[in-house]
């Protein structure tokens, strides 16, 4: 093989990659001094202000030293900077923080009831007003339907308010407490909505109504007392008077006819029905009459176990229990003894009517949740409970649900309790049967008118 042949084949080749070789380096080098011209005319106008005020710059008669100088200034320049946004940033986060604490403690601190509910159903942020409102506790990240109970109004408001945006003001709502307390809330819930008007959640302020709400009631029903006492304790004596007068003749007619005859058993059934009238007047008379209150100290736990004794005897099939704890009340023993022995008695002759055995409880608790403290008697049996219809009305007087009943035996029971400051209320328990509350303060005090309206929210 001939090797000059090849040598010289590959020679043109080898002359065309040097040339192109040089002509890299050549523009290389002409890149690299055009991008140190370039960078010597930028940092010498960077740098001129550092120049005039009276600072020694660097030589650029040396390139590198003159770049290493440059970059120097610049990266003492950024750290400078650095600080500036470091301390910006550390101050605004400190305000942040004060703003998110002063927020914290204005919610806490709220006397009324906050609730932030988001638009997935979840209760955000709870104070301990609303907490103490619902008779919940860790409220925060549970689902507001589990919280406030799925069927309840307070529930469906809040629902209505996420989906269709609606704004409720100083509502009042009744609210079944977990502890299965009935209680009385004002309410104002309202959306918040987003920069695109999108409801993001809801807010809801709360206020517990529940004693003010009692209050009124019990001025309510002391007026409705007394003026049905004025209207009607007059006709009651006129009734009285002309009970006594057909009574009378009643008698004469009996003692002047033949045993046997129609005459005599007339006279007999007109005695008997006007001995059924004059009881009915006479307690009529008992409820519209006004009361005169010893004012002593009434020790509940011997009061209410012989009560218990004597129902015992009355309704022996029943058996009655005494669980809790009582205390002393203001008021007068012989009255109150009349209204619980009433409770009792009406509990044990409605659990003696069930099949499986009847069985009444007899529970105290002292309060002393609110401004005023007091005991509350519980009285609940396991009969058939009450009629839904009939919870509203048997309080009033002449309103009854026995076949022989006059009416005005649970009418007296709630005119000596309110007299004595204190309410009473019915209600049926989930599990059945009936339950008679009675809450009596420690100390008795006079009634006193009450404006709600600045209470509410």
């Amino acid at each position: 093989m001939n090797h000059e042949f090849l040598f010289a084949a590959a020679a043109p080749t080898l002359n065309s990659l040097w040339a192109l070789s040089g002509a890299l380096l050549i523009a290389m080098m002409i890149a690299g001094v055009a991008a140190v011209i370039m960078a010597r005319r930028y940092f010498r106008r960077g740098i001129q202000s550092k120049d005039r005020s009276g600072a020694e710059s660097p030589r650029s008669d040396n390139p590198t030293a003159f770049m290493t100088a440059s970059m120097q200034a610049v990266i003492k320049k950024l750290k400078e900077q650095e600080k500036e946004l470091e301390a910006l940033h550390r101050a605004e986060r400190e305000r942040a923080q004060q703003t998110e604490r002063l927020s914290e403690a204005v919610t806490r601190n709220m006397p009324a009831g906050l609730l932030l509910v988001n638009s997935a159903g979840i209760v955000t942020s709870a104070n301990p007003a609303a907490e103490a409102a619902l008779g919940v506790q860790s409220l925060a990240y549970r689902r507001y339907s589990e919280v406030l109970g799925a069927r309840s109004r307070l529930t469906e408001l809040v629902a209505e308010c996420l989906k269709e945006g609606r704004t409720f003001r100083r509502e009042e709502i009744e609210y079944l407490a977990p502890s299965s307390d009935l209680r009385q809330l004002g309410v104002t819930i309202s959306p918040i909505q987003n920069n695109a008007n999108e409801i993001t959640g809801a807010i809801c302020l709360l206020s517990d109504l529940t004693e003010l709400a009692a209050l009124q009631k019990q001025i309510h029903t002391k007026e409705n007392l007394a003026a049905l006492g004025e209207l009607s304790a007059g006709i009651a004596h006129e009734f009285k008077n002309a009970l006594a007068t057909i009574s009378g003749y009643a008698q004469m007619i009996r003692s002047e006819s033949q045993p046997g005859t129609d005459l005599h058993e007339h006279s007999e059934l007109i005695l008997r029905q006007t001995r059924s009238i004059t009881h009915v007047v006479t307690e009529f008379l008992k409820f519209a009459r006004p009361l005169e209150l010893a004012d002593e100290q009434v020790s509940l736990t011997p009061m209410i176990e012989q009560i218990v004794a004597e129902i015992g005897e009355a309704v022996p099939g029943v058996p009655f229990s005494i669980v809790g704890e009582f205390g002393h009340v203001s008021g007068d023993d012989a009255l109150l003894r009349q209204a619980i022995l009433n409770l009792a008695r009406n509990a044990g002759e409605a659990a003696a009517d069930n099949p499986a055995g009847g069985r009444v409880i007899i529970r105290g608790e002292i309060d002393n949740s609110g401004s005023l403290q007091g005991q509350r008697i519980l009285i609940s049996d396991n009969g058939p409970g009450i009629p839904a219809e009939s919870l509203t009305r048997i309080f009033m007087p002449f309103y009854t649900t026995k076949a022989h009943g006059t009416g005005l035996g649970l009418a007296v029971v709630q005119k000596i309790i309110v007299q004595h400051g204190g309410s009473v209320e019915a209600r049926n328990q989930q599990l059945g049967g009936a339950e008679f509350v009675v809450w009596l303060p420690f100390e008795r005090e006079n009634v006193r008118t009450v404006d709600s309206a600045g209470a509410r929210i």
